[in-house]
């Protein structure tokens, strides 16, 4: 029996891992490396050992000092939880060798699968050798590790040695593996579903395919939005898939919790790789068929067997993921100070956040997975779209609103998606709409705060006031006065003023809206703002073609050649910045000279920072 599981990960799976071995009594040790020290992860385990550094290739991807952090802490297993060592058959073995239960499948099986080309190899498929003309659009893709790191999409075969330059740095610094392959691109233009097969095995040579999942809403393939079970399936495809990922999970001997992915096209599917770990998006499996798929790799892993066949599926579950990202700018990665994220009751919420906490740079920036199930695919739809546009979340800019649009877009209600789904709709989806009477609500319950503090409405005439806010990047001006009755507004009834609620009535109908304040941002319901100073400080501007870094993050590259005096053209990549595992490229914002160039290989740099200074040539 297992007493004590080292988790070998961090933030939201090492929680929901704890969560279930809690559950079973079992004692709990988290690892964490120097910037995770007061992370939720380490204060929910029984112990926790500290991994010296900050970046994964020194930490989390250090698997001696995680063989060695369990010995230390008496634990007697490990768990990968998914990304970092999830698929590392040398780490598997490491733990096998020191002693260790080892809570995923045998080594031999990662190895086979955990390699995307010897994967394809076993299934009777080979990636390209060489690209042609013919063959494009291709897909640049890493060989090891997932969460579309590593990922490129090539049109043109010019871009093609650039992108395999950019796939292998990505892949390397994400999993410390830079092997990478091509192949057929048949998502977006082709209206390519991400249809996926749970499977589940023991070392009694039982092997459960627990339905299906749709996860084709993408970004940066990486998936945002997925379901159980996947819609609109012919009996003969779904049996299909669940062939092919029971065949998959027997050709190597499988142990354990796994997942077979498929890209499903003009009604075939076709075999993408089968990840040897959990998946993000196992909890809408776990809701439609009612199991804790943790705890059934906690029992195989003690060599329980599994029931000949698997519970039935009942209902159906979609999960959105909260990114700390902007979508409207590049899905740029968000930092700083998470206030608040909670969401109504009835919606499962997997997150390796708290109130409180710092959402940092060096790891990926999702904060929570939202979940609803329901006995229809509308009815959950609706669950989790309503849960999302009511969930307070403050702090950094995230994708919330693009969630909760994209689960009431009709082509999404109507189980029309696909993997190009963001590439068609995105700027409709991101396109700024915010509350009308948001400003104004932020003014009254700063008055009204103020109003307590040092007394209100004097025995003069009352001049309006005036306050400033910026919503959406777009600046809204507010008036209100101070009246006997308390605070008016024209065009409005102000049914009730106070610091953290506001009613206002407008045309008959009386609105409600929560409001918190932290510093200069102001939360409205899920409308964010930024007050604005009375006084705008006449603070210096930059030169024209300033490039500013969008995020923090480290500089890993620049452009070969680039100095001072350089001439580049309108587009062309410049520099490469990494945040939260991804890279960003900056690019020169027009054709000219290259005038300033403040960025070297492992600079690291705040938002804001200026990089480079493009001086455009006149016409």
């Amino acid at each position: 029996m297992i007493g004590t599981v080292l988790v070998a990960n961090r933030g939201e799976i090492a929680c929901r891992i704890f969560r279930t071995c809690r559950e079973s009594g079992i004692r709990t040790v988290a690892v964490h490396s120097d910037a995770d020290e007061n992370a939720l992860h380490t204060r929910v385990a029984d112990a926790a050992v500290r991994l010296p550094g900050a970046a994964p290739a020194d930490t989390y991807l250090r698997g001696d000092l995680i063989v060695k952090a369990a010995i230390t802490a008496g634990a007697d297993a490990v768990h990968p939880g998914y990304g970092f060592l999830s698929e590392n058959a040398g780490f598997a073995r490491a733990v096998l060798d020191a002693g260790l239960t080892w809570i995923g499948p045998p080594p031999e099986a990662i190895e086979a699968m955990a390699s995307k080309t010897r994967a394809k190899e076993l299934m009777g498929i080979a990636p390209l050798a060489e690209v042609t003309e013919a063959d494009l659009p291709v897909l640049v893709k890493a060989a090891a590790g997932g969460g579309g790191r590593g990922m490129r999409v090539v049109r043109r075969l010019a871009d093609l040695d650039a992108e395999l330059t950019a796939a292998r740095a990505e892949a390397a610094s994400a999993f410390g593996d830079g092997e990478v392959f091509v192949e057929r691109y048949y998502g977006g233009d082709a209206n390519g579903r991400h249809v996926e097969v749970q499977i589940l095995a023991d070392t009694h040579g039982t092997v459960w395919a627990l339905g299906t999942r749709d996860c084709s809403l993408q970004r940066r393939h990486q998936k945002v939005v997925e379901e159980a079970p996947a819609p609109g399936l012919t009996e003969d495809l779904e049996r299909e898939l669940h062939t092919l990922a029971v065949r998959a999970a027997r050709a190597v001997d499988y142990v354990g919790a796994g997942t077979v992915e498929f890209l499903v096209a003009d009604g075939r599917a076709h075999f993408l790789e089968m990840n040897t770990r959990l998946q993000v998006e196992h909890p809408v499996t776990e809701a439609v068929f009612g199991v804790d798929l943790v705890a059934l790799q906690l029992r195989v892993a003690e060599g329980h067997a599994l029931d000949d066949d698997p519970p039935r599926a009942r209902g159906h579950a979609v999960e959105a993921r909260l990114y700390a990202e902007d979508p409207a700018h590049g899905w740029a990665p968000q930092t700083g100070r998470l206030h608040r994220l909670a969401v109504p009751d009835g919606i499962r919420l997997d997150t390796g956040y708290t109130g409180g906490d710092d959402i940092g740079v060096h790891y990926d920036p999702m904060l929570a997975k939202a979940v609803a199930h329901a006995p229809t695919r509308a009815e959950a739809v609706r669950r989790l779209a309503g849960a999302l546009e009511r969930a307070a979340v403050h702090g950094p800019v995230t994708n919330r609103d693009l969630l909760v649009r994209s689960l009431r877009h009709e082509e999404f209600t109507s189980a029309r998606m696909d993997t190009g789904f963001y590439d068609r709709h995105l700027a409709a989806l991101t396109e700024a709409a915010p509350d009308p009477l948001a400003p104004l609500a932020a003014a009254l319950a700063e008055a009204s705060a103020a109003t307590g503090r040092f007394g209100g409405w004097r025995n003069l005439p009352s001049q309006p006031q005036v306050r400033r806010y910026a919503v959406a990047g777009e600046e809204h001006e507010v008036r209100y006065r101070h009246t006997r009755a308390g605070l008016a507004a024209d065009g409005v009834r102000v049914v009730r003023a106070g610091a953290r609620e506001v009613v206002l009535e407008s045309d008959g109908v009386q609105r409600r809206f929560e409001i918190a304040r932290y510093g200069d941002t102001v939360h409205v319901g899920p409308t964010v703002l930024t007050a604005l100073p009375r006084f705008p400080d006449p603070t210096a501007q930059h030169a024209p073609g300033s490039l500013l870094a969008p995020m923090p993050g480290t500089v890993v590259r620049v452009a070969e050649g680039l100095t001072e005096g350089t001439a580049v053209q309108a587009g062309q990549p410049l520099l490469w910045l990494e945040a939260m595992k991804m890279e960003h490229r900056i690019t020169a914002p027009a054709t000219g000279t290259l005038t300033a160039l403040n960025a070297e290989p492992g600079r690291q740099v705040e938002v804001g920072t200026l990089l480079a200074v493009v001086e455009e040539h006149a016409e």
